[in-house]
């Protein structure tokens, strides 16, 4: 996958000594009617550089950071030494928390499925899935603060305003579905945390995040302004016609080398279509009662419904944030974790079998996560501060090992020591699943190719099927 301003470099390289027109004329004039194609519909499905793995990605955000050795990392060993000052060897660093003692899980676990993988009484309906898992033990980030936390996750950077990862995928695959956006993003209400989680940055602009407020889920507004109530279908398309024509000429004038222009132009492009497929994609209405029993009630349990149906409609990329803000940040009370569970546990596990009902599931991945962990000491009584240097993390669907875990925090939770998995590592590993090499999908910006993993990033292949 060559970018076009790579391709336009090489053309000019090879071709300086020539004084004919000649193949390398014809192949100019290829990538110049390429590049006209590629602005009237970048979201058009591009090749993968290799066979991938997945097609899709649902991304189940945990905003705040959910507690690692209160869900997927039991520590027998932090319950036992609880209320002792936690060993020199490992409260060191980021990991310092003066004062502070142990507090083991107030939550009991259990092993499940065949493989035997241990799971907290938090989550009961996912437990049931667990041979469906790819659990990682062994993640860890570079801040432990919620901001460069969330855009390190998100976007692979602790400094805004990078493109998010939905972004760069539909950068470089587009999206099978040209009746609605390649990336949505499902986030109750007006954002806390704000649309840099899920900015193009200075990728062109169709490439940004859809926000989608399932708070509210009605299919008539769910995207504002989706109807036209003024003009007929075939007035609409004569308007936008003749809109694109001027538009193109204008674009033409300048070179070809306008990309807020170019956004424009896919973007009225995408609104004329949306307004026919959008509405029926976003209609719950449309399950059954035992589909919506299945999932539960609640905005979250929505989202999750929505995310299946967008998966069925060949959406590239669609993320799920957990309420607004950061609700799993449970600082006060780390028993507030039940609540959050609660809301997100059925529906988690109903999104997982519903995918392997429809034949989705093997080229769907699925991702649940947030920022960071939490800390094994306690924060005031019963709460539990930020942890970035160990933390838990799993995957499901596209192509990953099922059944398994992978690398470990040592005894008491506060740092990965076997098989450590950075932010940068999990991006790699992602867009490996979907057939891109992580080094080779570049954006040139500012004099320099921009990446999503920045200069770092190793394919965890132990996970991969």
């Amino acid at each position: 996958m060559i970018p076009l301003h790579t391709r336009r470099e090489m053309l000019r390289t090879i071709g300086g000594g020539f004084g004919s027109l000649g193949l390398l004329g014809v192949l100019a004039q290829e990538v110049e009617r390429s590049a006209r194609a590629d602005a009237a519909n970048p979201l058009a499905p591009k090749p993968p550089q290799f066979k991938p793995k997945a097609k899709r990605v649902i991304f189940l955000f945990m905003n705040g950071g959910p507690s690692h050795i209160d869900t997927f990392d039991p520590k027998p060993a932090l319950s036992k030494h609880s209320g002792q000052t936690p060993p020199d060897s490992l409260a060191k660093g980021q990991n310092r928390q003066s004062g502070r003692t142990l507090m083991g899980s107030p939550f009991s676990f259990a092993k499940y499925g065949k493989s035997g993988i241990d799971v907290s009484e938090l989550y009961p309906e996912v437990a049931t899935c667990v041979d469906d898992l790819c659990v990682i033990r062994s993640m860890a980030t570079d801040i432990p603060n919620h901001e460069p936390a969330l855009l390190m996750m998100n976007s692979g950077n602790i400094q805004p305003t990078r493109p998010s990862m939905g972004s760069w995928l539909t950068y470089g695959l587009g999206s099978d579905n040209q009746n609605l956006p390649g990336f949505v993003v499902l986030c109750p209400g007006k954002p806390v945390v704000g649309p840099q989680l899920w900015s193009n940055s200075f990728l062109p602009g169709i490439f940004q995040g859809t926000h989608i407020d399932n708070s509210r889920i009605d299919p008539k507004k769910v995207i504002a302004d989706v109807n036209n109530s003024h003009l007929s279908r075939d007035a609409q398309r004569k308007q936008l016609d003749l809109l694109n024509k001027m538009n193109v000429k204008h674009r033409e004038a300048r070179g070809n080398a306008d990309p807020m222009l170019e956004a424009r132009i896919a973007s009225l492009e995408m609104a004329f279509r949306m307004q026919f497929e959008a509405q029926d994609a976003f209609d719950l209405g449309r399950e059954t009662a035992k589909t919506r029993e299945d999932y539960g009630k609640g905005e979250f349990a929505d989202a999750c419904l929505i995310a299946r149906r967008l998966a069925e409609r060949g959406v590239r990329m669609t993320q799920i944030y957990y309420g607004n803000g950061q609700p799993w940040d449970d600082h006060g009370d780390i028993l507030n974790h039940r609540d959050h569970a609660k809301k997100s546990d059925r529906a988690i596990a109903a999104l997982l079998k519903d995918l392997k009902a429809r034949g989705l599931f093997d080229e769907t991945l699925v991702i649940w996560g947030g920022e960071f962990g939490r800390t094994p000491t306690s924060q005031g009584a019963k709460g539990r501060d930020h942890h970035s240097s160990g933390f838990t993390m799993w995957l499901a669907g596209g192509g990953v090992k099922r059944g398994y875990i992978h690398g470990a925090t040592d005894e008491m939770g506060f740092v990965a020591v076997k098989d450590k998995v950075h932010v940068h590592d999990l991006h790699a590993t992602i867009l490996h699943l979907m057939g891109i090499d992580h080094e080779k999908l570049t954006y040139r910006y500012s004099g320099r190719d921009f990446r999503l993993t920045d200069v770092s990033g190793t394919v965890v292949h132990d996970i991969i099927a």
